[in-house]
Order: C-alpha cells, then structure tokens, then sequence
C-alpha cells in the first residue's frame, strides 16, 4: 500500500489560545493532503516524534482514542477501495470523508448557531443557548474545542452531576440538556456530527423531573389585588398591578407581548397580536375592566409611541436587542414591585406576571370550561397550547369562558 495516514499537530498554524489544530495527513504517491479533526493542543501538550499527546495533555487519552479512530477509519475506506479495485487520490480520499462528516468543533458550533439566531433576532432563543455554551464551557475549562462525538453517554454524566454540585435545580438542568440535545440534532443535520455517535438514545433528557410548584392563585385572590387601594403609591405598583390584571384578563398573555402591543391591535373590541414565541394569531376578547386599563395607557399624552404600555419607546428601542433587554428590565421591576402588591392585598405569594398567566388557566379550569379550550399543563409548553387552543374556537365560546374569571 502506497499510501499513509496519520495525525500530526500542524505547526504551520496557530490559534488565538497558543494551540496549533491537530490534522488527518494522507500521503498517496508522494502526494499530501491535510484535513482538520477539529481539535487542537498546546505544543507544549504534544510529542512530535510519536505523534501523540503527552503526559501533560489535558484529555490526552481522550485525543488519543480519537485519532485511533480516524486512522482506523480511513485505513478501512483505503481497504474497501482496493477490494474493489477503485482508484483514488489523497484528495479525494480526504473528500469523501468531509462529505460524511464536517470538521467543526462543539464550540465553533455553539458560535456559529447563536450568531445566526441573533441575525435572524431571535435574540431569546439565541440567549438560552448562550448561557448553555457558557455553562458547558465552564465544565471544560473554557475549552470545547473538541468534535461533537466527544460528548457521549459518559460526558453527559459527568456533565449533569456537575450542574447537580453547583445546586442548580432540576428544571434548569433539564432546560440545559434539552438545548445540548437541539444543538447535537442541529449538528446531525449539518453533518458536522454522526448519527452513531448520537447520545441521547441512551442519555434521556425525559428522566428529569421538571414539574414545578403551581403558581396559580384562586379567584379571590385575584380580586384582592384588583381591589387593593394604591392610589397614594408610586407609578409602577399602580403600573405592575395594572400589568397582572391585564394578563390576567387577557387570556395571560406574556409580558413580552404585552410590551409589543400598539393601538393597532384593538380591533372591535378584541386583542388581535401575533405572538412573538408561537408565531400564532391571538384573538381575545376585552372586558370591560381590560378596556380601562387600554385607556388609562393609550391615552397618556406623555406617552412618546403609540404602543399602547408605557414600555417601549420607538425613538429608542429600534433594535431586537434593544427591546429585548428594555422588556426584561422593566420586567424585572414590575415583578419586584407585584410582591408589594401583594403584601399590601394580603395575598401571601409570590406573585409575578407568571401567576397571572397560571391563574388564567387555571380558574377558568376549575370553573368547568371545556378542558379542550383552557390547557390543564403549566409553564412554556402549556401557555403556548392554550393560546393555540383559544385561537381555534368560536368568538361566542371564547366570550363565554372568559366570563368565569371575576
């Protein structure tokens, strides 16, 4: 056999970080052809006459069980073709293997995904990723260079009982896992990982118990905060408990979307918006007590938008980011001045706008409305089902139900 395969720490390269990328090197007939792992050691981690990771290699096992596995591999297609006596070049050699697999690391990856997230502004969805890549790279050492099939069934392992010592609860280790498993799918569709090497056939992300405290309130509660006098208080407990209540009334939209509305959306006396995380139409009708609450907002003179809540301001929120991190800010205060509310309601709770949206669901449940029509599941999942469950029946239906809630 005319031909050598082998991987060798590619000197003629640097990286920011010091290291130089580790290569498979084909040679056919005096002829080279390189093609990058997707890894990278420290020159001072590599013995350059074995062609090997050293004894002071981070994960130098690891790497060493990897490179083994690619010389294996194309030692095999190198086999195959002379069994079936086809020629080939060290190029095409190299190219028929990129076409299985792209060489792209775990974190280049990460990059890449949240960079085009945040183009196409989705800038939540790009966020929780980046606190997954954060988290992942803190795990290992700042370091993920290192292809997608290292993150097996024991990476995982050791990778949630690492989350488990930092005491992070249940919930928001199985969110972390749930993103890791959307981005090795994405990574499968790219071709920068194999589906042999997938994980999560094993590692079930399902075995995490993510229910959580209901956060719901009955409807007396509801009218205790409503009723409570706040005339004497500052703008935003007068403004957070205006907020809750108009969730509350409003089939518990989201605060985001509650940030996003403008006149426009008040079509004969309903609530017509797209929301931002379903992408579905949202009819809802407004009662009375909802309509004041428009009214008190919209016709604010100060008020430099037509967005109908004092929120946004179009002048100086023009980016998706800029929105986003305006909306998260003044959610943060109306949450902090709900507790107040409450204190001063007499409501012992924690409430936030997230309560309201629970307790629409809720109330309307116990009070017998179609089971079909107001979701029974709590958190993301089930507010984003009952909208869609409330935008398939009948204005006259929906006017109906929503008369359970005073």
């Amino acid at each position: 056999m005319n031909t050598t395969v082998n991987v060798v720490c590619y000197i003629h390269k640097t990286l920011k970080n010091g290291n130089h990328p580790l290569m498979i090197r084909v040679t056919k007939n005096r002829k080279t052809k390189y093609k990058s792992l997707g890894i990278s050691v420290h020159p001072d981690h590599w013995d350059f006459q074995t062609n090997k990771p050293n004894s002071l290699c981070p994960n130098g096992e690891l790497i060493i069980k990897i490179i083994l596995e690619k010389e294996l591999e194309f030692q095999k297609e190198i086999l195959e073709l002379m069994s079936m006596q086809k020629d080939y070049t060290a190029s095409s050699l190299i190219a028929s293997k990129t076409n299985q697999i792209n060489a792209k690391t775990v974190g280049r990856f990460f990059e890449e995904l949240t960079k085009q997230l945040d183009k196409a502004n989705r800038i939540n969805y790009s966020r929780s990723f980046k606190h997954t890549w954060y988290s992942l790279k803190k795990f290992c050492g700042n370091d993920l260079d290192f292809p997608f099939s290292n993150m097996d069934v024991d990476f995982l392992k050791k990778y949630e009982q690492w989350l488990r010592d930092c005491k992070l609860t249940e919930v928001t280790i199985a969110h972390i896992f749930r993103n890791i498993r959307s981005i090795y799918n994405r990574a499968i569709t790219a071709k920068c990982a194999l589906k042999n090497s997938y994980p999560f056939n094993e590692f079930k992300v399902a075995k995490f118990d993510v229910s959580t405290q209901k956060r719901a309130i009955p409807k007396d509660a509801i009218k205790k905060v409503m009723a409570v006098d706040l005339s004497n208080e500052q703008f935003y407990m007068q403004f957070s408990r205006n907020i809750f209540i108009f969730s509350y009334l409003c089939s518990g939209i989201n605060f985001t979307d509650i940030a996003s509305l403008k006149l426009s959306n008040l079509i004969d006396n309903k609530l017509v918006y797209i929301r931002k995380k379903t992408k579905k139409k949202i009819k809802t009708p407004l009662s009375d007590e909802a309509l004041q609450i428009i009214k008190k907002y919209a016709t604010d003179k100060s008020k430099p938008s037509d967005y109908i809540f004092p929120i946004l301001n179009d002048k100086t929120h023009k980016t998706e980011t800029q929105k986003f991190n305006r909306t998260q800010k003044v959610l943060r205060k109306v949450n902090l001045d709900l507790k107040k509310v409450a204190k001063l309601a007499g409501v012992n709770v924690n409430l936030t706008t997230y309560v309201a949206r629970h307790s629409f669901a809720t109330i309307l449940k116990n009070s017998g409305v179609n089971i079909a029509l107001i979701s029974e599941t709590l958190g993301h999942s089930d507010l984003a089902t009952t909208q869609i469950y409330l935008d398939s029946f009948e204005n006259e239906q929906i006017g109906e139900a929503f008369k359970n809630l005073l």
